[in-house]
Order: C-alpha cells, then sequence, then structure tokens
C-alpha cells in the first residue's frame, strides 16, 4: 500500500498541537502519571519540547501506518514519478503488539482516532488471539504483555506457554526472557505466574556479563563460538526494564544490582554526540561495533529502560537520556533531518555503507579472537553516512510507551501491596 504526501497528516491535525511547538492538550493522554514528561522538563526545557514534538509525529505517524485493522511490518519512503511516497509493506505481529502497550498511554478517544474507532485493548485482544497459533517465543512474549497491560485481561494460554519454554530449558533470546519476566510480572495479579517469572529471572541473572553486560541468546554458548560474546543494545535496555520491575515487585536486591551494573555500563560508553551503541561484549563491557545508530534507542528504547531503573529506586540517568534525545537532531555522521515533521516519520537509522553487515562480521570476528581488537581501517573503508528512510511502528508505539507510562514500575508497587495483604 503507498500513502502519497496529501495524505501524511490527519485532518483533525491541528488538534494535536498548539503553535509551533506542538505541545499536546491535556485530554489526548489516559489517566495517569506524567511525572516523566514534567521531570524531563526540569531536567531540559528544550528537551521537554523534542519530546512532545516527537510524541504528536508518532500519533500522527501511527494514523497514517494503521490500515485495514492492522500494522505493517515497515513504512518505506518511496521515491515516485511525482514525488516521494509512503510504501506499507508486511505485518508484525511483534511490532503491532508494542503498538498496543504505546497507545494504551493515551486516552480512548485518540486511541480511537488512531485505529479508526477501536481502542487499545481491542489491538491487545486480537494480538493475543493471533499469538496462539505462533511459535515465536517473543510475539507471544509481548502478546502477553499487552494482552494483560492494555487489555487488562489474563492471557493464561500465552503465559504457561512461556512458564514451559523457560523451565524446558531450551536457548532463548535475550530480549525473549525479558519480555517474558514483564508478562509475567505484568499479569501475576490476574493468575499464577510466579514459575515463569522466577524462571525468567533466573535465567537473566545466570548468564550476565562480568561487566554487566547480556549476551544475545542465554546462556550465552548457544550464540556459537564468534557470537557467544556479543550482546545488542536490545539485548541491555529490556532485562534493565525487566529486573527493575522484579526488584519492585518482590524485592530482589539480585535483580536491582543487575540492572543498575548494565545501565552503568552503557551510560559509560555513551558516544560523543549522545549514540546508544550497538553492539557490546559481554565479556570485558566494551563496545565490538557501534553502528547502526537506531533513532528508536535514542528517543524510546533507552529512556524506556533507564527510566524504569530510575522509578524501582535506582539511579537518575537524566543527562545520558538527554544527550540520547540530542543526537536525534544533532547526528554528526550525516547532515540530513532525521525527524521528519511534515511526513510525520522518525527515520529508522543511520548506518554504515557496507554489504552484508561486513563489519560487523569482521569485529565479531576480530573480538572473538581477542576482547577489544577493532581493524583500525573501517571506519575510513565503511563510513557511517547512509540513512535508512523507513520507520517501523514500533518505534512509535515504544516512543508513546516511553514517555507516557511511567505506570508500569508504579503497578508493581501497587501489586507488591496487594500481595502482602
Amino acid at each position: 500500500m503507498s500513502i502519497d504526501n496529501q495524505h501524511l497528516l490527519p485532518p483533525d491535525a491541528e488538534n494535536m498541537m498548539i503553535g509551533n511547538g506542538m505541545r499536546f492538550f491535556a485530554y489526548q493522554i489516559a489517566s495517569g502519571p506524567l511525572d516523566r514528561l514534567r521531570l524531563l522538563e526540569e531536567v531540559s526545557v528544550g528537551a521537554r519540547a523534542q519530546v512532545d514534538d516527537l510524541i504528536a509525529i508518532a500519533m500522527r505517524g501511527l494514523r497514517q501506518m494503521y490500515d485495514k485493522g492492522q500494522f505493517p511490518h515497515t513504512m518505506r519512503a518511496v521515491k515516485t514519478a511525482s514525488g516521494w511516497s509512503h510504501q506499507l509493506e508486511g505485518k508484525s505481529l511483534r511490532y503491532t503488539a508494542m503498538v498496543a502497550l504505546g497507545l494504551s498511554k493515551l486516552n480512548e478517544t485518540a486511541q480511537r482516532q488512531i485505529l479508526d474507532g477501536k481502542t487499545a485493548a481491542d489491538l491487545a485482544g486480537m494480538v493475543e488471539k493471533e499469538a496462539e497459533t505462533v511459535e515465536d517465543p517473543g510475539a507471544i512474549a509481548l502478546a502477553a504483555w499487552a494482552a494483560v497491560e492494555a487489555g487488562h485481561f489474563h492471557a493464561s494460554k500465552l503465559l504457561q506457554r512461556l512458564s514451559a519454554l523457560l523451565a524446558s530449558g531450551s536457548p532463548i533470546a535475550t530480549v525473549d526472557c525479558a519480555w517474558a519476566l514483564i508478562a509475567g510480572l505484568a499479569g501475576r495479579h490476574l493468575g499464577q505466574t510466579w514459575e515463569l517469572t522466577t524462571c525468567a529471572a533466573r535465567r537473566l541473572l545466570d548468564d550476565q556479563g562480568g561487566s554487566g553486560i547480556f549476551p544475545h541468546v542465554l546462556p550465552a554458548s548457544a550464540g556459537g563460538r564468534l557470537r557467544a560474546h556479543i550482546g545488542c543494545f536490545a539485548d541491555q535496555v529490556y532485562p534493565i526494564q525487566a529486573l527493575s520491575r522484579l526488584h519492585v515487585a518482590h524485592g530482589s536486591n539480585a535483580a536491582i544490582a543487575a540492572a543498575e551494573a548494565c545501565a552503568a555500563r552503557i551510560c559509560s560508553l555513551q558516544g560523543p554526540a549522545g549514540q546508544w551503541w550497538w553492539h557490546y561484549d559481554s565479556r570485558d563491557g566494551s563496545i565490538i561495533e557501534g553502528y547502526p545508530v537506531y533513532s528508536v534507542h535514542q528517543h524510546a528504547m533507552g529512556p524506556m529502560a533507564l527510566l524504569d531503573l530510575r522509578d524501582a529506586g535506582g539511579s537518575d540517568y537524566w543527562q545520558a537520556i538527554v544527550r540520547g534525545l540530542a543526537w536525534l537532531d544533532r547526528h554528526p555522521e550525516v547532515p540530513v533531518p532525521l525527524v521528519s515533521r511534515n511526513r510525520t516519520v522518525i527515520w529508522r537509522k543511520v548506518a554504515r555503507r557496507e554489504r552484508k553487515k561486513a563489519v560487523r562480521a569482521m569485529s565479531a570476528l576480530t573480538t572473538a579472537l581477542r576482547p577489544g581488537m577493532h581493524l583500525p581501517w573501517l571506519d575510513a573503508v565503511f563510513p557511517p553516512n547512509r540513512v535508512d528512510y523507513e520507520c517501523r511502528p514500533y518505534e512509535l508505539g515504544w516512543l508513546l510507551y516511553a514517555w507516557l507510562s511511567g505506570g508500569g514500575v508504579a503497578n508493581q508497587a501497587s501489586r507488591k501491596e496487594d500481595d502482602n495483604g
């Protein structure tokens, strides 16, 4: 499906912005804590205005991506004879679940505007039903999380499948395990999830590297000799988020210590322009390969994890969050904007000019041979100066979730009181 430029803005777009600052009317946010936006404004007025701007883009962007009851895998910029248009490609159960979580933080009126009359709970229900027929652990975990948090119903079949998978000892992606832990914690007030959360937490904690970095697969050895030491940025942020919530729910000192160690390490390695780098070495905590730098890491995933840690009583990383946001507007790698307000998208990433992920393959090999070993000529031969002109719906969903929730950790605290009662 292709969307030409004249349809990039919804007809009632003026209701989503106020002047040039594009600040939201209060009715568009679901009732609940807005502490994250208020605290951001105390740290940086400019960053608060930037996030307000990005939230407005996310709402309009998701509206234009929604097509016949579902979200695509990708919205890509395509050049045509008459100019540029946006083309919707594929579909993704994972991404739709993430969008449901993000949209659940808006009020019902805004949800229905974006979803053609439906709500985030409706979307979560559709996701849960579809997930019952798939074998992807990540999709199952995200669907269960969306069901209990956005839909407010217990996805018992999905949670039971996750529990059995984790208990089997089969290798599992780190992000899938973290999502399973979050789903179990979110759903524990609706049914029994103790076995799931205990097993997921144990598997995360057992394989965290001494540097604080998590590997890509649990156990790490399942990644193979050349990749067992590698963990990507996503492999760090979701465990930080999950373990922070575990600490609040069950008072786990081991969980908060693990989350703190990981957060401290990735923040110490943050780039000079605020870049959240891509691949890390779980053995010594060094950077294996910095690029691509993904926009979603800067505006959503990094803040989402670090703010959950802060809400759980952990360290304050506001300055790192603000630096990460600043990269979106002031990125030294390329001169072109990454935030396109007239097209209501945030372009996906800045990457190297390379074929078949050559630099990542070479960096994986050299660091497997010796931690920290890099080929000095790689940056000159493969410069990071290519923009990926696509946007995926989960990127905008996580943006809403990161900044408009503030309730995930608070909910764990209230449910802890319920458990004790």
